[in-house]
């Protein structure tokens, strides 16, 4: 006689604000990167730094906690193509940041990374930028392996506010 399966119920991580990301049929019809940089709403667009040739904004579809992506203000795709000024300042911002978030977050690593056109993973291919990622020992685990599931310990507001007061 075949044993009866029984019902197990499993615990829940709610993270909602990945529903737009997963959702999306198409792409926004206007570039994130020069909306967020006309714009001066910090907060709306949770930018956590100005330069005069680029700015830093949280990702809001994190890889890991404390993902930001630093980008030139003009609207440019191709490595190339920018000016050394937006190079010199893309690096220096990095340089800034990383300390930053080693300071906030205490990270014991980084990845950082440019995926330049959409066959390399830009998702927005049009308006390159510079991907900083915190890592940890043991941050990958078997959640986003079997679950399909990424487990963020923090808000985005919270990490707004933590990396914006956070001056370095």
């Amino acid at each position: 006689m075949p044993r009866r399966r029984q019902a197990v119920s499993l615990p829940r991580l709610w993270a909602p604000w990945r529903s737009g990301f997963i959702t999306a049929k198409k792409p926004p019809r206007r570039c994130i990167f020069c909306l967020a940089q006309a714009n001066h709403e910090d907060q709306a667009h949770r930018v956590i730094a100005r330069g005069r040739y680029a700015f830093a904004l949280l990702n809001l579809y994190p890889y890991n906690n404390g993902h930001l992506m630093i980008a030139p203000h003009r609207h440019i795709g191709e490595l190339d193509r920018l000016r050394p000024a937006e190079w010199a300042e893309l690096l220096t911002l990095s340089q800034r940041l990383v300390r930053r978030l080693r300071r906030t977050l205490r990270p014991h690593a980084f990845n950082l990374g440019l995926n330049l056109g959409r066959s390399a993973g830009a998702g927005l291919p049009g308006h390159l930028h510079l991907h900083v990622v915190p890592r940890w020992d043991g941050d990958t685990n078997f959640m986003p392996v079997l679950a399909h599931t990424k487990v963020m310990s923090q808000s985005l507001d919270e990490l707004y506010h933590l990396l914006r007061d956070g001056r370095g």
